[in-house]
């Protein structure tokens, strides 16, 4: 495995996206994450935690409970906490992306586990969910929404970012429509295209999602 100071910050988002297991993505997220803010704030100018974290606000009141799977270093949990939420897990299958997390202080509760199958929580325990950056190339795979369905309350929201190209191609579309069929949930709204990595990849669109769990 290559040293990952020794690759550009261009670069470090296709190895990622380039990572073929859970484990080598742990592995890979596990060396970013010092350097992880400071390519993705400065380098990238990654905008999906706002966009993500507003979409949210608009729906979700002050006092919930919210899980940020997929949470990496905290980003959308920082912008949250801008808005005035406090009660916040971070979940994510990378150590030490958590302990970068960790010290934002914007978090009270931490679980290691990975998005795709069964989630160690209770069923209807989250008031809302919010995924940024988690559903992308050799990232979190579709049928992660199944069980981010059950853990959220029925009332509750589903806010995650999602690449146009992903969602057509990767499975996406089948699997969120197939959830508004079952009745599992329903869809609230779309956000337009935008570029949420500006600096670092401008033409590479991505959109914000929210569906309301019935």
């Amino acid at each position: 495995m290559p040293d990952v100071g020794n690759i550009s910050s261009e670069d470090r988002v296709q190895w990622i996206y380039a990572s073929t297991t859970n484990e080598q993505l742990a592995e890979r997220y596990d060396e970013w994450a010092k350097e992880y803010d400071d390519d993705l704030e400065n380098t990238f100018v990654w905008l999906a935690p706002v966009r993500g974290a507003e979409a949210l606000a608009s729906r979700v009141a002050k006092d919930a409970k919210i899980l940020d799977a997929g949470a990496g270093t905290g980003l959308a949990g920082v912008e949250l906490q801008r808005l005035g939420y406090s009660d916040i897990c971070a979940m994510d299958l990378s150590e030490g992306m958590l302990e970068e997390a960790r010290a934002k202080g914007c978090y009270n509760d931490f679980q290691q586990m990975a998005l795709g199958g069964p989630l160690d929580f209770d069923t209807d325990t989250y008031d809302a969910v919010i995924s940024t950056g988690v559903f992308t190339p050799g990232h979190a795979p579709p049928s992660s929404f199944v069980d981010l369905c059950r853990v959220t309350k029925p009332g509750g929201y589903i806010v995650f970012s999602l690449r146009p190209d992903t969602h057509l191609e990767l499975g996406f579309k089948e699997q969120q429509d197939a959830l508004v069929d079952s009745g599992a949930w329903s869809l609230v709204e779309v956000s337009d295209p935008f570029a949420a990595l500006p600096k670092g990849e401008p033409d590479v669109m991505h959109q914000i999602w929210v569906y309301r769990v019935n």
